[in-house]
């Protein structure tokens, strides 16, 4: 499933589920978890690695769960301790009454809070949709967030930040050490990187982290890097939040073949080689990995912020081997620079488990198929 057609998924997934008790059941946190997080040591979080985990649950399917116990098992035997899980408000909400929250879907983010406690996976619940904005099907919204007229941005800026305190006040009980949020997917791709937009995107953080900390001043909060989270933005720098950054670059190797991708966003459509010489002349290799991916982000972590990959990974088309080659060079400069990361993802054609490759050599394991060369190169990481 990629991106695109997982969003759309997203929207039929608001059927009622019981409520599992999980905020009525806290008992201890798993040993390999530190003790809670304040926000005050948001600078100084573990270095979590994981996966990026969809919601599966579709609309009058009351047999599946929307998160798989096996998902957070694997992850802890692997060795892994960080879940991202994307969501969109569709699931528990609606885009024609945004004041309107259904709690009973939430049973199933209770549950997989219940899943990350026991197998010792940090959660972090990120808004892939909230209102007003999508990275993708954006013109689905019935105003957008950020271009919309003044009146009806704000309209939906106030929005957000009601259904983010929602979730503060739901998930207030739980330690910053098991959960974490992650406030908006991807602000979008501006024009400049400086003036009017990135201030709009500043002014509404500023609003979900007052609404959130309004209800749970301690809650551990990601903010997405600016231009689809590709640059940091220093004027959250003394929110004590995590900036999240992304992996997707070059295009040419990790969206290969995706036909959702614009073409003007490919830096090649030659076949992926690692390195790789675009159609400028640049090279493309680890260096220039670190240069895109790091340095750029230094004026940021000079001032002591943290910095994590909340998504990478690379689409199925490419070929294996130049994939495993570009993912080796993304994991060393990640790794030098003491930053986790979440693949794109867990199952899927971007990830360690049932991803289609035509040109793998699977190993068949509890009714998946796993790229062993591939997990074990993110294990060792």
């Amino acid at each position: 499933m990629h991106r695109r057609v997982f969003l759309s998924s997203l929207a039929a997934g608001i059927a009622a589920v019981p409520v599992s008790g999980f905020l009525r059941a806290q008992s201890g946190i798993p040993a390999k978890l530190p003790a809670d997080l304040p926000v005050t040591l948001s600078k100084h979080i573990p270095r979590y690695r994981g996966f990026n985990i969809q919601w599966e649950r579709r609309a009058g399917d009351n047999t599946k769960p929307a998160f798989q116990e096996s998902d957070f098992a694997m992850m802890q035997e692997w060795g892994f301790n960080f879940a991202r899980l994307p969501l969109s408000y569709w699931i528990w909400g609606k885009p024609t009454d945004w004041t309107y929250i259904n709690d009973e879907p939430l049973g199933e983010i209770d549950r997989a809070l219940d899943l990350g406690k026991e197998y010792a996976v940090h959660v972090n619940l990120n808004f892939h949709r909230l209102p007003g904005y999508c990275i993708n099907g954006r013109e689905l919204e019935p105003v957008d967030l950020f271009t919309g007229h003044k009146d009806e941005a704000a309209r939906a800026l106030k929005a957000a930040c009601f259904h983010w305190a929602h979730f503060a006040h739901r998930y207030k009980s739980v330690p910053s050490s098991q959960l974490s949020f992650d406030l908006i997917n991807e602000p979008p791709k501006m024009r400049s990187y400086e003036g009017y937009f990135e201030e709009r995107y500043v002014e509404v953080v500023r609003a979900l982290v007052g609404a959130i900390r309004g209800e749970d001043p301690h809650r551990l909060i990601f903010a997405d890097g600016i231009n689809i989270g590709q640059n940091p933005v220093l004027d959250l720098a003394n929110l004590n939040l995590v900036q999240s950054t992304r992996g997707y670059q070059p295009k040419a190797i990790s969206h290969h073949g995706a036909t959702w991708v614009p073409l003007d966003e490919y830096e090649t459509m030659k076949t992926p080689v690692w390195p790789l010489t675009d159609d400028k002349g640049q090279l493309w290799d680890r260096a220039k990995l670190k240069q895109e991916y790091v340095d750029k982000w230094k004026p940021l972590t000079d001032l002591g912020v943290q910095v994590h990959v909340g998504e990478w990974g690379c689409y199925n088309q490419t070929p294996h081997e130049v994939a495993l080659a570009w993912m080796s060079d993304c994991l060393a400069v990640w790794r030098e620079a003491g930053w986790g990361n979440a693949l794109w993802n867990l199952r899927g054609n971007f990830g360690v488990l049932d991803s289609g490759r035509k040109d793998v050599n699977y190993e068949d394991s509890k009714g998946h198929k796993i790229d062993r060369k591939m997990l074990e190169l993110l294990r060792t990481a």
